[in-house]
């Protein structure tokens, strides 16, 4: 009977596989609807993305109450981000909820504040970060780009032809840049506002140096690529002694983050192999009245070491 039944299993082991096929996999190409081509047909949308649309649409109608939509979406914009406000603060915000939530379940009131405080302040510091570090970025690759716009300029392309090369061929985020002045001129925005307000996003002196300088330009003429040689040799020995100057500042700013977290790290340590000294600090008032001098005193030296090794250039 063994041989049997193995030709059995094997035989509906084929079938089943069969009926699979037959009904899973798609017996010719696939068809796409006639609705789907009419362009003047909406496509369907489900409840999920109705649900979030109407949501995005009331946090952007509090944004706007609260005048804070401008601020926000030009900080988004410094951090290179290409979400939307309302988005956004709709992800921050149901990523509180969670956090809050899930800290509240596992260790209560304990947890459940700090997630609540720590994920807005963490998205805060996060759009600081990528936009502190774009700027950076940006500040590096200007010399080359000017270079890049005089070469153009010298080959005998226009101005905003010098600009779309660097758009094309620059890296991020100056080619992104550049390629938004591109886009704002063909609308028929001035080229020296949007110039200008490049300067302002990207926070930049030396570019503002290279708007001033092609808006003198466009007024009395002269010799532009001369003058972007100019101001490309200046912007990179600028650039040359800041890079000497973070260099230099390097230790001191790695003596502050280990005089920082040194603290922590005690603490730590203490708690683990011995938590009974620590438990003296919180048995009485005199105890906690050192745990609040102690902090004020660590805040105030945070503060002085970051001043210290702040070296603004």
């Amino acid at each position: 009977m063994t041989p049997v039944l193995l030709v059995v299993g094997v035989g509906a082991i084929a079938a089943a596989l069969l009926v699979l096929a037959l009904a899973v996999l798609p017996a010719g190409p696939p068809r796409v609807a006639l609705s789907r081509l009419d362009p003047s047909v909406a496509p369907p949308s489900s409840a999920l993305a109705g649900a979030g649309a109407a949501a995005g649409a009331a946090v952007e109608k509090v944004l706007l109450k609260r005048g804070r939509l401008a601020a926000g979406a030009a900080a988004l914009e410094r951090a290179g981000m290409s979400t939307t406000l309302p988005n956004f603060v709709l992800a921050v915000g149901l990523t509180t909820v969670v956090a809050a939530l899930t800290g509240a379940l596992v260790g209560g009131p304990l947890l459940a504040v700090p997630a609540l405080v720590g994920v807005p302040l963490g998205a805060k510091l996060l759009l600081g970060f990528r936009a502190g570090r774009r700027q950076a970025a940006f500040a590096d690759q200007l010399d080359d780009s000017l270079q890049l716009m005089a070469s153009s300029l010298r080959a005998g392309h226009s101005l905003l032809r010098a600009v779309d090369s660097v758009s094309r061929e620059a890296e991020a985020p100056t080619s992104e840049e550049f390629a938004r002045i591109i886009n704002e001129t063909r609308v028929g925005r001035d080229l020296s506002d949007a110039l200008d307000e490049v300067a302002a996003r990207m926070g930049s002196d030396d570019f503002t140096w290279v708007a001033q300088a092609i808006a003198i330009h466009r007024e009395v003429g002269g010799n532009l690529a001369e003058v972007l040689d100019a101001v490309g040799n200046t912007i990179r020995e600028r650039n040359a002694i800041r890079r000497q100057v973070k260099a230099l500042s390097a230790e001191g700013k790695l003596s502050a983050v280990v005089l920082m977290a040194l603290p922590f790290g005690v603490t730590g340590f203490i708690s683990v192999s011995n938590p009974g000294y620590l438990a003296k600090f919180t048995e009485s008032l005199v105890g906690y009245g050192m745990l609040g001098a102690a902090a004020v005193m660590l805040v105030a030296g945070g503060l002085w070491l970051k001043k210290t090794v702040a070296i603004r250039f």
